[in-house]
């Protein structure tokens, strides 16, 4: 690939989704039966639907009933007089908790709660206060709290006929929020997997109504891609999604803002797993929904068109990314969105860079240098940035005393708040740069870096593969083999999880791994890993891909460095074929192709010694 695309790519193993906040949002519980609210607000939340009816624990003034049984009764004669004040403080405590806004006040009020109601009395009030920390930012492990004594409490008393209801799927949607906050994915995914299983057959058995089911299935959909993310699998979080948007399309009206911001979230995902071609139509979609429904000076379009311009540079069309990126910088600045304007002049001189004007680059930059603080985390990604424009210009002397600057900035950040993705992604392309200038061990020492911060984030497994997989590499191409297998076969599966088996950032892996095993002498495990690497790349570039091809001329070197010449050449055939495909551009490369087969030919027929055939593999990527 070319080293552009690669330097996209590098810069975006650290694109994450935004963390979504979970949607389902009660401002009353009590009041679902009557107090109409939308599905989704412009902030991404959903709220329930405004006809939830929930008989067995709402009654016709929309007060919380207690315990079923205490509310039967079958003696004729009146209850004593104490048992009545008892029942009159426990309605009082229920208004008081149902009128309360605060987080002290409704805190309060449920402690005393505990004290006069039954464990299975207290679901509702219990999910009610739990939602209202979770929207508040509260504390994820209190959230769990509540969220548990809700979910005990619906499982002890559930329906007839002992299923769950959908209360339960709500408060496990808030058990797997809370385990999301507090970084136990697993525990979250389970939760969320359970109340989605909920969900599905209350749908299909037709038990609650599905305007009532599909906001908190919309919720448990979200919450699953953000748990999903953060474990690293990203191509099932886009799954995930890709039914949240689903929901959407059949709530809201055609064309709708939130289907819009559905459409970008959507599109933000795929370019977090690089797919960009799958990414370019939900961008457009939002594009054209939120400029007909709010206006082409609007935030949301400049956020559009921020995606859209990441898309164009990943398709390698820069010059549509940068006009993409003009036009989001004329609705910042309309707005007076300083921060968001800077980093639009900094994707501006990266798109100018990308597109060879060097001069033009740098003279953005140095305008942008003004608008930042001295110190600041957004001045060092424009030392970084001007660092890529000078090494351009072959000013090496210039590009890393930019660096340098970088450097201090990240270390003071790295300091005083430890470290952030932020640190680390700045790190991995202050790296990055030093490799362009052919300082390998600077950029190996600042990867490691990266590395060990990474390694401490488990969200960020994508990154730490990405990362490895470089470090690999480098190492390889340096000559320092044994030392280079490690962090491949590390970052080989961290990949996988992260973007699917199939996908080429992984082949480039397992093929950078065959040539390692194929330097240290092991050229059965060289073959294998060529194979799965060559399987890769046809299926994600195209047979007649440069590096699909390297990859099979990889794999006919290493069944050369077997003995086993007929493979090599039927291999070798292969490559001959795909260049063919290239026409008068791949003249050098189809007489070297053909050059290796006659080798390869004649070494089966037994006419050439095998110390004149080629056996030492390409690593990849690197023109």
């Amino acid at each position: 690939m070319k080293s552009l695309s690669l330097s996209l790519i590098r810069r975006l193993q650290f694109h994450k989704f935004k963390p979504i906040p979970p949607l389902l949002r009660l401002n009353h519980i009590s009041d679902a039966v009557s107090s109409p609210s939308p599905l989704l607000s412009s902030t991404r939340e959903i709220s329930t639907h405004s006809k939830t009816t929930y008989p067995p624990i709402f009654n016709n003034n929309n007060h919380f009933l207690a315990n079923p049984c205490r509310n039967l009764n079958t003696n004729a004669d009146e209850p004593p007089e104490e048992e009545a004040t008892i029942d009159q403080e426990k309605i009082d405590l229920e208004e008081a908790f149902e009128s309360a806004t605060t987080t002290e006040e409704m805190t309060r009020l449920f402690k005393q709660m505990e004290l006069s109601f039954q464990g299975n009395e207290l679901g509702l009030s219990a999910l009610k206060l739990g939602l209202h920390l979770d929207r508040e930012g509260g504390d994820p492990s209190q959230v769990l709290s509540y969220a548990e004594k809700a979910l005990t409490s619906f499982d002890l008393t559930g329906d007839n006929n002992n299923k769950p209801t959908l209360l339960t799927a709500m408060a496990l949607q808030l058990m797997g929020s809370a385990n999301y906050g507090l970084k136990r994915f697993s525990d979250g995914l389970g939760y969320l997997n359970r109340a989605n299983r909920i969900l599905v057959n209350l749908e299909k058995d037709g038990d609650c109504n599905l305007e009532d089911v599909r906001p908190v299935l919309h919720a448990v959909q979200l919450e699953l891609a953000n748990v999903k993310n953060a474990m690293g699998r990203r191509e099932e979080a886009i799954e995930n999604l890709k039914k949240s948007v689903e929901i959407k399309e059949v709530t809201f009206e055609e064309g709708s803002k939130e289907i819009g911001a559905g459409y970008r979230g959507l599109a933000d995902a795929y370019v977090a797993v690089l797919n960009f071609n799958e990414a370019l139509p939900y961008a457009l979609k939002a594009l054209e929904i939120h400029k007909k429904e709010l206006g082409s000076n609007s935030a949301e379009v400049a956020n559009d068109r921020r995606v859209l311009g990441v898309i164009y540079s990943g398709l390698e069309m820069h010059d549509k990314a940068l006009e993409q990126n003009r036009l989001a910088r004329r609705v910042l600045k309309n707005w007076g969105m300083k921060a968001e304007l800077v980093r639009a002049e900094i994707d501006e001189a990266n798109m100018k860079v990308a597109l060879g004007k060097y001069d033009e680059a740098v003279e953005v930059l140095r305008g942008v240098v003004e608008e930042t603080d001295e110190g600041s985390e957004m001045r060092g990604m424009v030392f970084i940035s001007m660092s890529k424009a000078l090494v351009n210009q072959q000013k090496f002397a210039e590009s890393k005393k930019c660096l340098e600057m970088a450097c201090g900035i990240l270390e003071k950040k790295e300091g005083c708040g430890g470290a952030s993705v932020e640190v680390a992604e700045a790190y991995s392309e202050v790296a990055m740069q030093y490799e362009s200038m052919n300082e390998f061990e600077v950029a190996i020492s600042l990867l490691q870096k990266t590395l060990r911060m990474l390694e401490r984030m488990p969200q960020e497994q994508h990154s730490e593969g990405s990362v490895a997989a470089r470090i690999g590499w480098l190492l390889l191409f340096s000559g320092r083999v044994s030392e280079a297998v490690p962090y491949l076969e590390s970052a080989a599966e961290r990949l996988k999880e992260s973007f699917g088996a199939k996908h080429f950032g992984v082949g480039y892996v397992y093929n950078n791994l065959g040539a390692a095993y194929l330097e240290l002498g092991r050229p059965q495990s060289a073959a294998q890993m060529f194979a799965v690497g060559k399987d890769i790349m046809d299926v994600s570039l195209g047979p007649n891909h440069v590096d699909s091809i390297d990859a099979c001329q990889n794999l006919s070197k290493a069944y050369a460095g077997m003995g086993n010449y007929g493979l090599a050449v039927e291999f070798q055939q292969q490559v001959i074929k795909a260049w063919d495909n290239h026409g008068d551009s791949a003249k050098e490369e189809m007489k070297e192709a053909k050059r290796l087969f006659e080798e390869l030919r004649l070494k089966a027929r037994g006419g050439v010694s095998t110390d004149k055939v080629l056996t030492k593999a390409l690593p990849l990527p690197k023109k």
